[in-house]
């Protein structure tokens, strides 16, 4: 090469990018797409519906996400609209080898609309790090489900998260005004963390879920009765319903989660790419 040095770059690892953003429209009783907008690794697909009503379906098509990876997903649901929005399968967090991976959702429901947010359970692997964001802002009259479930390995593969990072944000307002703000952070040495009982007591599945409408009140009861002796609870104030579930593995959380969501949901089921 007339005697001159080569000069070497560093090789920077592949990272995944994506941002979708969808909007839902109300056109003669019926929702219907407004807005649609996709990029990267983010897509979204959008099953037929006969009822009306809409069921979007959130795709990373990276297959997981690990340290450095980002994605942003944006879904409005206008005045009078119903949407469903999940995911086509659980989101697994590998092990980082640098930095954390982001996924930030905002979400904005209008006049007496409706949006289920119900994405599938998120799979922290051992090493993993993961910063999550979640916005909603609502409209006095929209009706809001919101649901993250989140497994710490998987204990049929007899997988265990030793240490990492999760760190969940959620921010809700109702008319600009805030009425839930929840931070949750798992770091360092998280078997230990999680053997203490007022965390995990020792188990590895856990979710909330969320409810905000006109029925808040008076489904109470009936989540309660549905949990009976389950590592599950329910509360209801500030016009907000909120349940806590807790569970040895994906299995048993679901078995949970599949009637509370239809409770929720006046008795329909959850989306269509879930199953027990």
């Amino acid at each position: 090469m007339h005697g001159h040095a080569i000069s070497q770059r560093e090789i920077l690892p592949q990272r995944t990018k994506g941002t979708a953003r969808l909007t839902a429209k109300t056109v003669d009783a019926r929702t219907r797409l407004d807005v649609f907008f996709q990029e990267g690794s983010a897509k979204i697909r959008i099953p037929q519906s006969y009822d009306g009503r809409m069921e979007a379906v959130l795709i990373n098509t990276s297959g997981g996400l690990t340290g450095g990876d980002r994605i942003s997903w944006q879904v409005d649901a206008g005045a009078g609209s119903h949407l469903t929005v999940t995911t086509q399968a659980c989101e697994r967090i590998y092990k980082s080898s640098g930095g954390h991976a982001e996924v930030n959702t905002v979400l904005k429901v209008g006049a007496d609309a409706a949006l289920h947010w119900l994405p599938q359970e998120t799979i922290l692997f051992d090493h993993g790090a993961l910063k999550r964001t979640l916005d909603v802002d609502l409209d006095e009259n929209a009706e809001f489900i919101g649901l993250e479930a989140v497994l710490l390995g998987r204990k049929a593969m007899g997988e265990r998260v030793a240490s990492g990072l999760f760190r969940d944000r959620w921010r809700i307002r109702r008319n600009g005004t805030l009425i839930h703000a929840e931070d949750v952070c798992l770091s360092g040495d998280i078997i230990a963390l999680t053997e203490k009982s007022p965390v995990l007591a020792g188990h590895q599945a856990f979710a909330t879920l969320f409810y905000c409408g006109s029925r808040g009140e008076a489904l109470l009861g009936r989540l309660r009765g549905l949990f009976g002796e389950a590592l599950a609870g329910a509360s209801h104030w500030n016009g907000k319903l909120i349940a806590r579930l807790v569970a040895d593995e994906a299995y048993d959380l679901r078995k949970m989660l599949i009637p509370a969501i239809s409770l929720l949901r006046n008795g329909d089921p959850p989306p269509k790419v879930w199953s027990l």
